[in-house]
């Protein structure tokens, strides 16, 4: 099922508002194309994951339009296409709507806040300087404070977006996949 796409001659469009929606959901569209079909439900998921926070990082506008309207048409499609996937990957029916929510609600809030982050990187700055100047800062005060910080901090400036977000997937399907004791 396509989302909803632009007519050639492109839409007509009242605001400002009603441009970003429709521009939004045309980049999105866009990268849902990309996804090949996977016959691996995991692998899926993590095509659509990929190709959303790709969209969402050349284009982080996006991320900021979908934040303040979170009922896009694109964000329904998101929706369909990883939940499409939960039951062949065994995720019992009555657990495949908040399984859906949360891997679509993390798909879309740290591909948003990943392109914000860059955005906000001061112009010139290097990315690991500035993430090594801010793990500097969470740590600084008294050494007690903050174990973990201190234990993770160095990981903090070398770490991969793309890396830690797939992670981040794996942790959410690890989990909807796991059988409940009986």
């Amino acid at each position: 099922m396509p989302l909803h796409r632009l007519p050639a001659a492109g839409p007509l469009v009242a605001d400002r508002n009603g441009l970003l929606a429709a521009a939004t959901g045309h980049v999105l569209a866009r990268a849902l194309t990309e996804v090949a079909e996977e016959e691996e439900p995991k692998a899926a998921i993590r095509a659509i994951a990929l190709e959303v926070f790709d969209a969402i990082d050349a284009h982080p506008w996006v991320g900021a339009q979908l934040s303040r309207e979170p009922w896009h048409p694109a964000v329904g499609e998101i929706f369909e296409r990883i939940g499409g996937q939960l039951q062949p990957l065994g995720v019992p029916i009555d657990a495949q709507f908040d399984c859906a929510s949360a891997l679509t609600n993390y798909i879309l809030g740290v591909a948003g806040q990943n392109a914000a982050n860059a955005r906000l990187l001061p112009g010139g700055m290097d990315r690991r300087a500035w993430l090594a100047a801010l793990a500097t800062r969470w740590i600084q005060d008294d050494p007690q404070s903050r174990p973990f910080l201190r234990r993770v901090a160095a990981q903090l400036c070398g770490h991969d977006d793309r890396q830690q977000f797939i992670a981040g997937i794996d942790f959410i399907l690890a989990g909807a996949c796991t059988k409940p004791n009986a």
